[in-house]
């Protein structure tokens, strides 16, 4: 019986998550003044600070990608901050990739480059659920798509590049169902990256600061999946977030970081992270 009431509780719980998004938090997203930066043709950045969103602060950028650029996984050898790696590869623009091993430098989740596959995905993000989407990216076309320890034995390698992220928050424009996952991680407010990709085919990157009280204090994922869906993604996964979370471009003012990533405990672009890859953008 007591297995039982708290099997009920936890249910409970994850529909109340569920459904902590309200067409209110929908109508604050779309009637904002949002800052809107055409940095280069097929290229605009967006941004904006919510005092209230979700019921907490919340500072969010974006990048609206246009069909016609290129993208490609980009990994750090050695681990170095998603702008300078982005900035000496050539790209144009680049989010913060997948999770890594901090020590040692490597993907924990499958990564292919062409033709060669620098990593798999390790057991543990499997077992929480964390590995349930990935990006491929196509001749430079990028489209989101569901992942799992099935698929990944059955991968038939090509020339594409593929980066193994999650969960997976959007699919066909329906959020996805999180209750499998590990609801700590889920439920945390968390500085967050995220890809999304329209109808159209073009490629939202977009970061919520985290962990700056007063200015921004993270956001949980069911939350992500409604706002991606809502600035009009039809599929998304989340990446990397944390301290990893950064997004850049290098048309963009000063060093090009259009967020505030939190490591360095301050509301300014400084505070990046060495990380093991990035998703980047290239003409």
């Amino acid at each position: 019986m007591i297995n039982r009431f708290f099997t009920t509780l936890l249910l409970v719980c994850i529909a109340l998550i569920a459904a902590a998004q309200t067409p209110a938090d929908s109508l604050t997203i779309v009637q904002a003044p949002w800052n809107t930066t055409v940095l280069q043709k097929g290229l605009t950045g967006k941004a904006y600070n919510f005092t209230s969103l979700y019921g907490v602060p919340l500072s969010i950028a974006l990048l609206e990608v246009a069909p016609d650029y290129k993208l490609d996984v980009l990994i750090h050898a050695p681990m170095a901050t998603t702008s300078a790696s982005a900035r000496a590869s050539g790209a144009v623009a680049a989010i913060n990739g997948s999770f890594f091993n901090m020590k040692e430098g490597f993907s924990v989740c499958y990564l292919q480059q062409h033709h060669a596959v620098v990593d798999t995905t390790i057991q543990s993000y499997f077992d929480r659920e964390v590995g349930t989407g990935a990006v491929q990216m196509q001749q430079g076309r990028a489209k989101v798509l569901p992942w799992n320890q099935q698929i990944e034995k059955a991968w038939k390698v090509d020339d594409s590049s593929v980066l193994v992220s999650g969960p997976l928050l959007l699919l066909d424009a329906k959020e996805c169902d999180l209750s499998a996952c590990n609801q700590n991680f889920v439920v945390t407010r968390h500085p967050r990256s995220a890809m999304g990709v329209k109808k159209d085919g073009t490629v939202i990157l977009l970061t919520v600061d985290g962990r700056l009280e007063g200015h921004s204090i993270g956001i949980q994922l069911t939350e992500l999946a409604h706002l991606l869906r809502i600035v009009g993604a039809d599929s998304a996964l989340n990446l990397d977030g944390g301290g990893s979370t950064t997004l850049w471009a290098a048309s963009a003012p000063d060093n090009g970081v259009l967020n505030h990533p939190s490591d360095n405990k301050t509301v300014d672009s400084g505070g990046e992270r060495k990380i093991a890859n990035s998703i980047c953008v290239y003409e």
